[in-house]
């Protein structure tokens, strides 16, 4: 299995220019899905912060890049929608965000920021033992006692220290929400319509 990636056949999300060279990293599996950008290109060709894989992993290596408060060993990990990369060191900390056209986009934060990021609820189902297990936006799980408060399309702000649930946000009408794709990427709005439609009915 090869280490690269054409960029001609990256998905949009990617910042990477198409046309410079043939080839970039390829993301591991993990996060994100294939959305997912490989954290080298981030601290590459994004920030600047290396020069090359060699570089990047050998600030891996010392633990100064935490990814949603851990520490990454892997320069192919694949960073995603809402993301939190802290550089303590240099005391640099950035949410990722939607930019224009769907590329993702690096927003400075704070450290106290830094302290959570969010998750999209994207399904829900009981588990063994009777508990509940959420499933979010970037293949990440959250086990609760109690999940009849929480439903696919809610939005949560998660403790990268703990992993616990420090807010919880309902997809309703009037809610806040940011597009994550599209023309309209990286803006926020306000929902002022659900619309369910329902489904064909089955054929006799």
């Amino acid at each position: 299995m090869t280490n690269h990636q054409k960029r001609l056949s990256v998905p949009n999300s990617w910042p990477v220019e198409r046309k410079e060279e043939t080839f970039t990293v390829k993301a591991d599996a993990g996060p994100h899905g294939e959305k997912g950008v490989p954290l080298l290109i981030v601290l590459r060709d994004v920030l600047g912060y290396v020069d090359s894989r060699k570089e990047a992993r050998y600030a891996l290596n010392n633990d100064a890049v935490l990814v949603n408060g851990d520490a990454v060993a892997d320069e192919a990990r694949p960073i995603g929608m809402f993301d939190i990369l802290a550089f303590p060191a240099r005391d640099e900390y950035f949410r990722v965000f939607p930019g224009e056209g769907g590329r993702l986009a690096l927003t400075p934060i704070d450290e106290e920021s830094a302290a959570s990021r969010l998750g999209k609820i994207t399904g829900k189902r009981q588990v063994s033992g009777g508990d509940y297990q959420l499933s979010l936006h970037d293949g990440s799980t959250i086990q609760i006692a109690d999940a009849d408060a929480y439903s696919a399309g809610d939005s949560l702000v998660i403790d990268n220290e703990d992993k616990e649930i420090v807010a919880h946000f309902e997809y309703e009408e009037g809610a806040l929400v940011t597009a994550v794709d599209g023309q309209h990427a990286g803006e926020i709005g306000k929902v002022e319509e659900i619309l369910v439609t329902p489904a064909p009915a089955a054929t006799p």
